[in-house]
């Protein structure tokens, strides 16, 4: 099977650059973005690369150069899937919030909707390709869709899930650790992986490119989520011992982690992980267990959610019983709004969880973040529906730069791990606070002694 025409349904955070890396390394395929959203298809599309919905490092020099050559954004779903070999479904799979697995069970009728927009336009035989983040066996879902709905034309079914850390995305996709591909244990199936794998053959080693069957390949991505999320969860938990016990969370994160059967990622305690991913997977897991009878199973994955959560709970509580127990009327800057450095990505950010805390305090609370928008960060405190959007508007402040943010502030508090706030001009920033000035690195990031030395009152995860 030879792929030249390649479509794409879904134009955010893991369609977008994933299709525009394969345009930039496959430039004899033509590749098509679909998507229903015409703002976000005229974002893409905007003359002014810089202006394009997703904020990457070095995407945008990615989108500029194969842009209208061989990578193209468009609202024109059915006459992409009527041109196209391959089909990724790239769509959003959020956690239910309403009837049977609600507030656990990932949300798979996008899923749905593209199978039988697919099995209802294609007119010739297609290869299907699982992007989006997956419960395993939803292959299995997608066959039947595809077989009882469609024109009598043969789907090839394959998993192939994204491992991208936002911030890091391009240099991920350019440099994956490993490209997995699931496939349906057949003749076909096994010729359609193939064809996938030529694809990514093209710039990624075949050392480096698994193939697996296709339920391995569906389940491999909630594990290797919540794997990452739970080494978070087990740091954050030892944080707070570290804090009654006089010890340093930090030495003994250097401690276990020159073991090199732990290894030293992901041990970097904080308020705690965000992203579209982690809690999203890990609750779906744990409702896959619980739907198989593994109650042990599933409580064992649900206390990664249960601690982070209490991390961020315990970060606001600490800021509100330093600053002599109460917050009210008391101006508390937060540093940062995105879920980490180098995305404008807010998913389940800690910072929202933490405003929320504080704003129920009735602090009045400014944020800035060099990246994430106002409209962004109302819409995030809109979404957990504690209040209405004019209060969030009313009590809630966002400032365009980082020094009228901290002016006349009770307190700061670092959110999101920006390298420019290392540089800021952290005496100014101390003289334009009220005093005693208060602050709270959620992210382990500036020098303590020296903010101490400035003048600062200094309150840092996992020491005493």
């Amino acid at each position: 099977m030879k792929v030249s025409n390649i479509c794409c349904i879904g134009a955010g955070y893991v369609g977008g650059p994933t299709m525009t890396m394969i345009a930039a390394k496959c430039p004899h395929i033509k590749v098509n973005v679909v998507d229903i959203n015409q703002k976000r298809i005229d974002s893409w599309n905007d003359p002014d690369v810089n202006n394009i919905p997703i904020y990457e490092p070095g995407l945008s020099d990615l989108v500029k150069k194969t842009r209208g050559e061989n990578l193209f954004f468009t609202t024109d779903v059915n006459q992409a899937i009527l041109d196209a070999d391959m089909i990724f479904i790239s769509v959003n799979t959020p956690t239910k919030t309403y009837g049977v697995g609600k507030g656990m069970a990932a949300d798979l009728k996008y899923i749905e909707l593209c199978a039988r927009q697919i099995a209802e336009v294609a007119t010739s035989d297609k290869i299907i390709v699982e992007k989006s983040t997956l419960p395993v066996r939803t292959a299995e879902a997608l066959r039947s869709i595809l077989d009882n709905t469609g024109n009598g034309v043969h789907f090839d079914i394959l998993s192939n899930p994204e491992f991208l850390a936002e911030g890091t995305a391009v240099s991920d996709l350019l440099n994956p650790d490993r490209v997995l591909i699931g496939a349906e244990n057949t003749e076909k199936g096994k010729k359609a992986q193939q064809a996938l794998v030529d694809v990514y053959s093209n710039w990624v080693s075949q050392e480096r490119i698994l193939t697996t069957n296709v339920w391995s390949s569906e389940l491999s991505k909630l594990t290797a989520n919540a794997f990452l999320a739970q080494r978070v969860s087990s740091i954050n938990a030892l944080s707070e011992l570290c804090e009654v016990t006089e010890a340093d969370v930090n030495e003994v994160a250097r401690a276990i982690g020159t073991d090199s059967r732990i290894g030293a990622k992901f041990l970097q305690s904080s308020v705690g992980f965000g992203g579209s991913c982690f809690q999203k997977d890990i609750l779906n897991l744990v409702y896959i267990a619980q739907t198989y009878g593994l109650q042990e199973v599933a409580d064992y994955w649900e206390q990664v959610i249960i601690m982070n959560d209490h991390q961020k709970r315990r970060f606001a509580k600490k800021i509100v019983k330093t600053l002599f127990n109460t917050v009210s009327g008391k101006k508390i800057t937060l540093l940062g709004w995105a879920f980490k450095k180098d995305t404008n990505d807010t998913r389940e950010s800690a910072a929202i969880y933490v405003a929320d805390y504080l704003l129920n305090e009735q602090a009045e609370v400014t944020v800035y973040d060099p990246k994430v928008t106002s409209e962004q960060i109302y819409s995030d405190l809109n979404y957990l529906g504690t209040r209405s959007d004019e209060e969030n508007r009313r009590l809630l402040k966002v400032e365009s730069g980082p020094m009228k943010a901290v002016e006349n502030a009770h307190a700061t508090a670092v959110l999101t791990e920006w390298d420019e706030f290392v540089q800021y001009d952290w005496k100014d920033i101390y003289e334009r606070m009220l005093k005693p000035a208060f602050l709270f690195d959620g992210r382990m990031l500036l020098d303590h002694e020296k903010m101490k030395q400035i003048g600062f009152d200094v309150y840092t995860i996992g020491k005493g």
